[in-house]
């Protein structure tokens, strides 16, 4: 009686494993292997403990319980349940094209490595350089604007 009882716990804890590594985190294959493995322990300990009939027969029934769990789990959404159905739609930088110009003086919020954030006008905004590494604290000129990107440049640049 114990002997069933590691047989269908290993499989049903397999083909657990299995169905959450293809709903749930898709793609690290490690869950699924796992699953895949203690499934197949399962099976492998019902032929030797009870013979390749029953050994066969455990086989096919695990193999379709496998599919029916599968299908009932696609079919009844309890996947859609959990997953993110919204999308970010806002854009950086959206409102600064009237408030900002070129030439404008601000300072450096975070360090520019080349992207970072600077403050104008006591908003901060999403700036970038044109390969200059500039320290947080240091003051900073706009030199261009295009397409929704601040360039700047250090104005203590040698």
């Amino acid at each position: 009686m114990v002997e069933w009882l590691i047989v269908i716990s290993l499989i049903i804890l397999g083909i657990s494993l299995i169905i959450i590594e293809i709903i749930f985190v898709p793609g690290t294959t490690v869950v699924g292997f796992v699953g895949f493995c203690v499934a197949g322990y399962g099976v492998f300990l019902g032929f030797v403990n009870f013979g390749t009939t029953t050994g066969v027969i455990i086989l096919i029934s695990a193999i379709i319980l496998c599919i029916i769990s599968l299908v009932i789990s696609f079919k009844s959404g309890v996947w859609k349940k959990l997953s993110l159905h919204k999308s970010i739609d806002s854009k950086v930088n959206e409102e600064f094209k009237i408030e900002l110009q070129v030439e404008q003086r601000g300072i450096a919020v975070s360090a520019l490595r080349p992207v970072g954030k600077a403050e104008f006008n006591d908003r901060e905004y999403e700036v970038q350089t044109i390969g200059d590494y500039v320290s947080a604290g240091s003051p900073v000129k706009i030199i261009s604007i295009k397409e929704r990107k601040i360039y700047v440049e250090p104005l203590n640049k040698t």
